[in-house]
């Protein structure tokens, strides 16, 4: 039996090496800077510490600092030094779970006196003593009655929990750095040296023990890290940024929208909110027409037998509202447009010929999202989807699909979107379907991917319940990214719900159907819109688009024959004839973020001209008013026409 193994490295190059060899010698054997700069390794595609002995063949890539996936072990190795730093100053207090999220890491702590912001530039400060000395971080593995006596001894009642319920045959390990200690599955780095000086705890705030209100109230402190002190300065101006961009901010200032207690996670639409709403449907509209949609509405609550048979109330009754009426039957509001789709579809006798056949709908949805998920636009209850159901042949799908693509791209470029990624999410956990059915919806909406000539990442088990997916994520002005459009490719729900067509070979078949979200919830896309412009919307686009404000009040009537001329050119117009100084009146406007204001006063009535001054100039030009109609007429068309 040979005592050694073939490593191969992604290049498909290998080497022959001694059987037990670490991730870092094997590092070291390849060079020595790459040994410096390495935090990890990647084996047959799992993430493991350097570390780690090799005792089989394999595939191996390693993980330098400088690669996206040492961001999540640079931000565990950061709570685990939060949560020693925490211990190290306030003795008695129990660290629970502390794992890496997006931007950064949390750790909750059960203490007493619960932690303040005044506590984080000590915590940090130690945190920075630990990281210093350059502890090594050590794996372990214990048995369970070794791990649970340790940590009862040591009054860690949280943990104790943790490893009792732990499956009886799942290893308990352990990671040291220096004297202090935690239950964790790793990986983590080297040593805490290799952390640097890029992060910076950021708030505190309540959390119950795993979630459950029913549970203690725990305190958890989140941090945000990254690979160097540039990478944090950067995401701290972005947040800074991100603050000023806020669409709750912004949509107070512009009188758009606003929430309240009685109804959480709605949004009470205003005027100008509600003009700015209907001209993203109308965009939509109309780029459906000339696609070859043909729109429908569906009811908003159908009964529990429907979502039952399509699979919903299995899959994602936690997240529906439901209704019990008198003739005691059950209904839900509907989470998600598609089952109402199918039943259109399934009116009258459909043909291969028919197919593909285009619906869409701008349906409101309504998802239950816990209170403390609410996010303004971005995160809501009740909201609208700007759904297409595509119902077609099997061989439609890569076409189809490549249409959608395509259909997606340029409208996100229409909104001054030009940096989109595209995910492929494949199977969830919880689904509907045989594998070889997933297997056959994976493999076709692959093809379409590649036949698009497309890049796409892998986004491990985050498809639909019944079938995978692409989502579309958008790179904002600011650099943050948000997930909006969908395609998926559906083998399942219309079998279940009986749809078929007459093929042409005469016999009954199920289709396809592919689910399509362009803009995805129109609530949020308007909340991304606003802070990717900080509110400075297009003049297409803005929902008051100039603002006439008199100079003085003999100049009333011509203020109104102005706003009544643009008004005639269908342009958005409101007059300001208040007795206020017209810098007053022009502050007022700009923060309201309307694109054009124009002062008019007795020279400008005698004139037939305005005074003209843009959003985010300080500077006036004085036109004719028949040539800034012109112009502005310009302005105002759609990227459509």
């Amino acid at each position: 039996m040979s005592n050694n193994i073939i490593i191969t490295f992604p290049d498909g190059s290998t080497k022959s090496l001694k059987k037990g060899v670490s991730g870092f010698e094997l590092a070291n054997q390849i060079s020595k800077s790459l040994a410096k700069e390495a935090v990890a390794i990647k084996i047959d595609g799992k993430i493991c510490d350097l570390s780690l002995p090799l005792n089989n063949d394999c595939k191996v890539v390693i993980i330098k600092k400088e690669n996206d996936e040492a961001l999540d072990i640079i931000r565990h190795d950061c709570a685990h030094v939060m949560a020693e730093a925490v211990q190290s100053l306030y003795p008695g207090t129990q660290v629970t779970i502390g794992p890496s999220i997006e931007n950064g890491f949390y750790y909750d702590f059960a203490r007493k006196e619960p932690f303040t912001i005044a506590d984080l530039p000590k915590i940090e400060k130690k945190m920075h003593e630990i990281i210093n000395k350059g502890e090594q971080f050590t794996r372990e593995v214990w048995s369970r009655d070794e791990a649970i006596k340790f940590f009862k001894d040591k009054g860690e009642e949280y943990k104790v929990e943790l490893i009792e319920d732990l499956n009886a045959d799942e290893e308990i390990t352990i990671y040291k750095q220096g004297e202090w200690l935690d239950l964790c599955r790793g990986p983590h780095m080297m040593s805490t040296k290799q952390i640097g000086k890029g992060f910076k705890l950021m708030k505190v705030a309540g959390a119950y023990w795993r979630g459950d209100s029913n549970n203690a109230m725990l305190t958890r402190i989140y941090g945000t890290a990254w690979r160097n002190e540039k990478e944090l300065e950067s995401h701290l101006l972005q947040i800074e940024e991100a603050e000023k961009r806020d669409h709750r901010k912004l949509g107070k200032e512009m009188d758009l929208f606003h929430f309240q207690e009685e109804a959480p996670g709605a949004v009470f639409w205003h005027p100008k909110g509600w003009r700015l709403f209907q001209s993203l449907i109308s965009y939509m509209r109309e780029r459906q027409d000339k696609a070859g949609y043909v729109e429908t509405n569906t009811p908003d609550m159908m009964d529990k037998s429907l979502w039952e048979t399509s699979g919903h109330w299995d899959k994602f009754s936690e997240m529906m509202f439901r209704t019990e009426a008198k003739d005691e039957k059950i209904y839900a509001i509907k989470p998600m447009n598609c089952p109402g789709a199918v039943e259109i579809f399934k009116q009258g006798l459909k043909s291969y010929r028919d197919l593909p056949f285009l619906l869409s709908e701008f349906g409101k949805v309504h998802r239950y999202e816990p209170s403390g998920a609410l996010h303004g636009l971005m995160r809501v209850r009740a909201f609208t989807q700007d759904d297409a159901h595509i119902f077609c042949t099997e061989d439609q799908i890569t076409e189809e699909s490549k249409t959608v693509c395509d259909l997606i791209l340029s409208i996100y470029k229409d909104f001054g979107f030009d940096n989109v990624r595209i995910k492929f999410s494949d199977r969830p956990e919880k689904r509907v379907g045989d594998d070889a059915v997933w297997d056959k919806a994976e493999a076709a909406l692959k093809q379409a991917m590649e036949t698009t000539g497309l890049e796409y990442t892998l986004n491990p088990g985050e498809g639909a319940f019944y079938g995978p997916k692409l989502e579309f994520v958008l790179r904002d002005a600011i650099g943050r990214d948000w997930q909006c459009g969908t395609l998926q490719v559906d083998l399942n729900l219309p079998g279940r719900l009986g749809a078929t067509y007459i093929a042409e070979d005469g016999q009954k078949k199920t289709p396809v159907m592919l689910h399509r979200a362009l803009f995805g919830s129109l609530e949020r896309f308007t909340g991304i819109l606003i802070e990717h412009y900080a509110g400075h919307l297009p003049f297409w686009l803005s929902p008051l688009q100039i603002v006439v404000a008199t100079i003085t009040s003999d100049s009333d009537n011509y203020a109104f024959e102005v706003k009544d001329q643009l008004t005639k050119n269908g342009l958005v117009v409101e007059a300001d004839i208040r007795n206020e100084k017209i810098g007053y009146k022009i502050r007022e406007h700009s923060n309201a973020k309307v694109p054009v204001i124009l002062a008019v006063g007795k020279k400008e009535a005698d004139e037939q001209t305005v005074s003209v001054r843009r959003l985010g100039s300080q500077q006036t030009s004085t036109i004719k008013l028949d040539e800034l109609i012109k112009d502005l007429k310009k302005e105002s068309l759609s990227p459509i026409n």
